[in-house]
């Protein structure tokens, strides 16, 4: 008579640990074909990187989605950190880049909050926890918990963050592609 084998913890959670990649097996495709991120950036210069960035968050449809999700409470630095994998893995720039690009592209979502009149966005996860103020900022002004209404303090992209010639362009069009994008959202809704 054969007896039924117990169930072991794999097929409890219905995964087959014998159908994964072979080790080594990423490093056997073609070079003909490479990916995206093992070909030569588009972008090697951070300004002309950044520009890129910008470019793209304030497209129309991309505006009025980022603004829906920055609104919904998504963290600024989680938004940032998708938006700047996906140049990564398209090719447009290196890791090394996409780091360098942390702060500038934290600070255009800031200013997109900003000029979209979203004053309780979320900066990062987790925000609310920081007990001991771990986080420090260096333009902070006492709040007066007195106050019904307190919002937080306006943090201006810095020129040597986001480079001259993009804050002038931030300043310029930003206002006006944000005001554009939430008339239209709020035409879509009626």
């Amino acid at each position: 008579m054969a007896e039924k084998i117990q169930n072991n913890q794999f097929d409890e959670v219905g995964v087959n640990p014998f159908n994964a990649p072979i080790p080594g097996e990423a490093l056997t495709s073609s070079p003909d074909t490479p990916r995206a991120w093992e070909r030569p950036p588009e972008y090697t210069e951070q300004d002309e990187a950044m520009k890129a960035v910008y470019l793209t968050l304030t497209e129309e449809d991309t505006l009025k989605k980022l603004i829906n999700i920055i609104d919904d409470g998504i963290p600024l630095d989680e938004i940032a950190q998708v938006i700047l994998y996906k140049g990564y893995t398209e090719g447009k720039f290196t890791p090394d880049m996409m780091l360098m690009l942390a702060e500038p592209t934290m600070y255009l979502l800031i200013a997109i909050a900003d000029y979209a009149d979203i004053k309780d966005y979320v900066l990062y996860n987790e925000e609310d926890e920081d007990e001991q103020g771990m986080i420090p900022d260096d333009n902070i002004e006492p709040i007066n918990m007195d106050e019904e209404e307190t919002e937080k303090p306006k943090i201006e992209p810095r020129e040597e963050s986001i480079g001259s010639g993009l804050l002038a362009r931030i300043k310029k069009e930003l206002p006006s592609k944000v005001e554009e994008a939430k008339d239209n959202k709020e035409e879509e809704e009626v």
